[in-house]
């Protein structure tokens, strides 16, 4: 696998996706003013009076349909400014007490380790002690609230080269910006919708608001779907993204690789068919933090697939390794204690990313 031929391709698509996503938002503008048109001409048709256009008739429809996606996207992303580590309490995670716990320790170092090496701040590492799974998301609008949160499972079944693995997936999120951008597109989304919640407001008065209210909610939910298709396709490339740049971190395919295998049984042991919840999985399945997971919740619902924010896994595996791998098996592993003092880095001395990171080299310069 070329990495940096991964990373290069993951980020120029991501920009033809947002380019797609803004458009998307532009055709739906005038999609709104277009079928409230039509409904006007049908119903001027209908009549046995001449209905010309109001005065102001395509302002007024762009506008207010601007209006409710701008709005949307403001109150949906102010919800989500509340920070990483609030975020990750509403589900249930707590802080790492590496003080009465060899495997929280260990986790604290590694994220230690890797932020030194990404010459980014070291953020808030967290727990979810009610989570089997093996699964993490990072979160966070900026570097002052960003946290790491790691579930009890990864922390029972994955050996320190393992948990490297996911913490630098995790860190390359953050590096990256993803979360904030995600945290962006969900606004946004959120704002397309509310145009067709808009159209369902005008279509429960009845008489000629609920014809007008249908075509909002006709155009509004197109909107919307492509809107949900496109962040989810954003999504599914940083994704991509974050897998290479764990390998690149640590230079293992089989860090972040045995990782994603080890899921893989774990997703064969579930029952066929059945979609996780918030208590099979700890809180995982929370709507605000599915799409920042390392592996998205199961839901076998094939039509719902375009919608996932997450590569199968059976792919990512292929991307990392080049050939298709199978399973491994789940086993808790021995955690030996480890010194809690955080590693430095001498005078002079080169981190691990900046032996071949241009962000890192930039950081030196």
């Amino acid at each position: 696998m070329k990495f940096w031929d991964r990373q290069n391709a993951a980020r120029a698509e991501t920009r033809r996706l947002l380019l797609a996503f803004g458009l998307a938002v532009l055709l739906l503008l005038v999609g709104v003013h277009l079928a409230l048109a039509l409904a006007w001409l049908v119903m001027a048709a209908l009549l046995p009076v001449h209905l010309p256009f109001p005065a102001g008739f395509m302002a007024t429809n762009v506008g207010v349909s601007l209006l409710l996606v701008l709005g949307g996207w403001w109150i949906e992303t102010s919800n989500l400014r509340g920070g990483g580590v609030k975020l990750a309490r509403r589900i249930g995670a707590r802080e790492a007490r590496p003080g009465v716990s060899h495997a929280e320790q260990r986790l604290c170092n590694i994220v230690d380790e890797l932020s030194i090496a990404a010459h980014m701040p070291r953020p808030q590492v967290m727990v979810l002690p009610r989570a089997e799974a093996i699964n993490a998301f990072a979160a966070g609008w900026g570097e002052d609230d960003a946290v790491v949160a790691v579930t009890q499972g990864a922390l029972d079944y994955l050996d320190r080269e393992e948990l490297q693995g996911m913490v630098a997936h995790e860190l390359s999120h953050l590096h990256e910006g993803d979360t904030r951008l995600k945290m962006r597109l969900a606004g946004m989304v959120f704002g397309l919708e509310l145009i067709t919640n808009f159209g369902n407001e005008v279509r429960e008065r009845g008489g000629l608001a609920w014809w007008f209210g249908s075509a909002i909610m006709v155009a509004g939910s197109a909107g919307w779907l492509t809107g949900r298709l496109l962040k989810a396709a954003v999504s599914r490339q940083r994704e991509l993204l974050a897998d290479a740049r764990a390998v690149q971190w640590t230079r293992s395919r089989d860090g972040l690789g045995q990782v994603l295998r080890k899921v893989m049984t774990q997703r064969a042991q579930q029952e066929p068919g059945r979609r996780s919840t918030r208590a099979d999985d700890g809180g995982l399945a929370h709507p605000a933090v599915e799409h920042m997971l390392l592996v998205q919740p199961l839901d076998e619902r094939r039509w719902l697939r375009r919608l996932d924010s997450h590569p199968p896994l059976g792919e990512r595996v292929r991307a990392i390794y080049g050939r298709p791998m199978a399973p491994l098996p789940v086993a808790p592993v021995q955690v030996a204690p480890e010194s809690g003092r955080r590693e430095t880095v001498m005078p002079g001395a080169k981190p691990l990313a900046a032996q071949f990171d241009p962000f890192a080299r930039r950081g030196q310069a």
